[in-house]
């Protein structure tokens, strides 16, 4: 992709699944792997509206996680590049980390530039593929999204004990509707099957459809924000256990050291990191 005549950022849909279930993977053969420039004419206020209604977030102001929804449209468009040598089906979102920089000119346009580094194998054959996209608004950096995914699986090991999110003061508590999966895809554009019906997650070989990551990662940060009184500009979160569709979550917080963990199940779900103004 040219940075200096960046083609019109990809919105995720029917016919970008289909390009994704349709990818063939290609040996690691030392060719670069991709660098993407996407430009996004203006930010959909339709679309942030609804965000910030279903996600809980009360100002009117661009929730922190909005943003990781124009950037997984250029993750996603950049994973379809020739050039990135794994299939999506398959691929497991692990870490996300976000930060804003500057408030962004409502109708000026973003530019999304993405580049991506590929981990050398852990012992356990795992491999990891780290994106990292960085918009502008002319020479101005409004975000920073980094978005870890696990392309390869290891062998499985012996798990490792968990803080449970009861350890950290409860700030607040929600259920997840069972047709929570297909509201948040009519927001996100994320259609990934896993997500929707039980059939449709059943073909992708989970048991039950569970909720997406990010679902819970910025419901959390709305539930931070008014627990804080302040808005939150950097969040790291790390997804550590699949939710299913009609559960029960916790959040915990020490408001004050900026560490949430959420709960569900009686383990650990996501946990993280964040900073506010």
């Amino acid at each position: 992709m040219n940075a200096d005549s960046p083609s019109p950022l990809p919105r995720l849909g029917a016919a970008t699944l289909l390009r994704a279930l349709f990818k063939h993977p290609r040996r690691l053969n030392g060719v670069p792997t991709p660098r993407t420039t996407y430009i996004l004419d203006r930010i959909d206020p339709h679309q942030l509206r609804r965000y910030r209604q279903a996600l809980g977030f009360r100002d009117d102001g661009i929730p922190l996680t909005y943003y990781y929804l124009l950037a997984q449209r250029a993750h996603v468009a950049t994973m379809l590049d020739d050039a990135f040598p794994f299939r999506l089906p398959g691929t497991v979102h692990t870490e996300n980390a976000l930060r804003a920089l500057a408030e962004p000119l409502r109708d000026v346009p973003l530019v999304l530039a993405t580049t991506v580094t590929i981990r050398p194998p852990a012992e356990n054959g795992a491999v990891v593929a780290e994106l990292d996209t960085v918009a502008r608004q002319q020479d101005t950096v409004i975000f920073t999204c980094r978005s870890t995914y696990l392309v390869v699986r290891g062998q499985r090991r012996q798990g490792r004990a968990r803080q449970d999110a009861k350890a950290l003061p409860v700030l607040t508590g929600w259920r997840i509707p069972r047709s929570m999966g297909r509201a948040y895809a009519r927001i996100s554009g994320d259609w990934n099957p896993i997500h929707l019906w039980t059939w449709s997650a059943r073909l992708m070989g989970m048991k039950r459809p569970i909720i997406h990551g990010m679902h819970t990662l910025a419901r959390a940060c709305a539930e931070l924000e008014q627990a804080c009184g302040r808005r939150i500009l950097a969040l790291e979160g790390r997804f550590r256990a699949p939710v299913p569709l009609g559960s029960e979550l916790v959040l915990g917080a020490d408001l004050a050291a900026g560490s949430f963990a959420v709960g569900g199940g009686g383990r650990v779900v996501a946990e993280g990191s964040f900073r506010t103004v």
